[in-house]
Parts: C-alpha cells; structure tokens; sequence
C-alpha cells in the first residue's frame, strides 16, 4: 500500500459547460499544406479513451467531451483542481444525472476532457453544463517525496497501483517516449495544468519507439525530462502522463500529454504494460 496524504486533500466543485468546436479555416501542415480539418472542442462521437490517437483526418481532436467555462477566472479554477479520474456529473440537459470520468486537461484551449459512455453522448448538447468533484490537488507520495504528482486523482492513483521496488517507484506505462521529440508546451512555468506535445514527424524516431499505435488515455513515459516546475530537458528524469489529445499537422504539435508523475532522482521507472490505458484502468469500456 502506497501511503499518501488523501486524508488532507480538499474536495471542491468546479463546473463548466461543453464547449462548441472552435477552428480556422485552413491549418497549415508542416510540409506546408493548406488543409481544413475537424479539432478542438464538441462532443466527439466516434472517438473515446482507447482509441488510436494518430491516423485521424484531424488536428488536436479531444475524444468524448470537451469542457470548459465561459469566464476566464472559474475555468481557470476548473483547469487547475480539476484531475485525471474524478468524477464529472451533468448538471444540466436531457442527460442530466448521468456521470462521466475526467480522463486529460488541455491546454492552450483550456479544455477539460470527460469521457461518457456512447448511448449518455447521444443526449448531450453543446452548452450542458457537467460539475467536476475536483480532487487530488496537493497529492503527495509520502514515502517518496522526491516524486511529484499533478493532476492526478487518489482513485486513478489507486486504481493504477504502482509497484514499490528497491525503493523505486514502478508505473506501468505503454511506450517510453524520448524527451528530444516533445514539443509545443515546452517553456511553460507549470505543468500543473494543460499538457504539451509529443512530435510525430520523424518517421524513424516513431518506428524506434512504436508511437504510431498510441492511443487517447494511454499513460506514457517521457524518458529525461523534468516536470517539476515546467517542461525541461534532464538526463535521467523522468515524466509519466496521460495521453489527451490526437496527432497534429501542425508543425510542432502532435499527441498531448498531461502529466502526471514527474520525478529527478531517479526513484520513478516505468515499466510497459500494453494495458496501461485508463479506459482499462477505470473499467470505462467493456468494448476493447
């Protein structure tokens, strides 16, 4: 049993509403095609936790539902208590009573991304507003403190069930990712919110590591870097997060991570488990 502090941990509401896709006309490919495709935002019928992350005719596509609120200050709030696996409800609409799971953040859009089941998402309207219990702010690993955690709720914690090994820390993950691909969200002060980018636009480096079967809500290990106050380079750290978002054309974008784990020491070591995705994790789908 990992001890932690959850018993000092504040649950707090946090609230927002489905938000409307929002896009350019044209995104501009990073071999500089012009080229109009979905993104950002809705309710995405056809894509959950579980799918392919790449092979999309998309950029930045978020699956299942995609929230935020209207005013800056609270979705700043919502963005920031909010955590992977807490429990979302709707408030509002048909499907008012029925619950969905938090799965990434989004940043940049400032989205907050709950998964529902496909029979709920047929009832859902653009503007139903869904509640969070937002928990896990503040989430310590008592027995390794050189360890950071964000963004993470106890229950996904619990559920993930990391191993303890010669004073180490082992988090499944399904791929190891190197830190020189990452991408846009680099130079950010925080990783306590949003995610940033891993580049899918060296064919040899996605071979080595196999990361064109990635798939929304895999956790992923991102091998030297340090999250710890930002995103940045260092031999020997490491980062584990969870995937949010689809492949990108756009050059410097590609599958988001939101983190989750990030530690310098080397106390954290992943370790590759195929079923290392929360739809698994948190039992969300009985489909795959």
């Amino acid at each position: 049993m990992i001890k932690t502090n959850v018993d000092k941990l504040v649950r707090v509401s946090v609230a927002g509403e489905i938000s409307s896709p929002k896009t350019s006309p044209y995104r501009i490919s990073a071999d500089g095609q012009p080229l109009v495709l979905p993104g950002t935002g809705g309710i995405t019928y056809n894509i959950r936790v579980g799918d392919l992350a790449t092979g999309w005719q998309a950029d930045h596509v978020e699956p299942s539902v995609s929230m935020k609120s209207k005013d800056g200050g609270q979705n700043s709030g919502l963005n920031t208590l909010a955590c992977v696996g807490n429990e979302a409800v709707l408030v509002s609409g048909d499907a008012k009573g029925e619950k969905g799971t938090v799965t990434a953040k989004h940043g940049g859009i400032e989205h907050i991304l709950v998964d529902f089941k496909p029979e709920i998402m047929e009832k859902l309207l653009i503007g139903d507003k869904i509640q969070v219990k937002a928990f896990g702010v503040g989430l310590k690993l008592l027995d390794f403190p050189e360890i950071k955690i964000m963004n993470l709720s106890p229950e996904f914690l619990e559920k993930i069930n990391p191993e303890v090994q010669n004073d180490k820390l082992i988090v499944p993950v399904t791929h190891k990712v190197p830190a020189k691909i990452m991408g846009s969200g680099l130079g950010g002060n925080s990783a306590d919110r949003g995610d940033y980018d891993i580049q899918l636009f060296d064919d040899d480096s996605v071979k080595e590591y196999g990361l064109d079967d990635l798939r929304f809500g895999d956790l992923v290990a991102i091998m030297d870097a340090d999250n710890s106050y930002g995103a940045i380079y260092r031999k020997g750290a490491v980062t584990i997060g969870i995937i949010a978002h689809s492949d990108c054309v756009t050059a410097g974008h590609g599958p988001g991570v939101t983190r989750l784990f990030t530690c310098k020491t080397g106390k954290l070591l992943p370790k590759i488990d195929p079923n290392a995705n929360i739809a698994k994790i948190m039992e969300l789908r009985d489909d795959i």
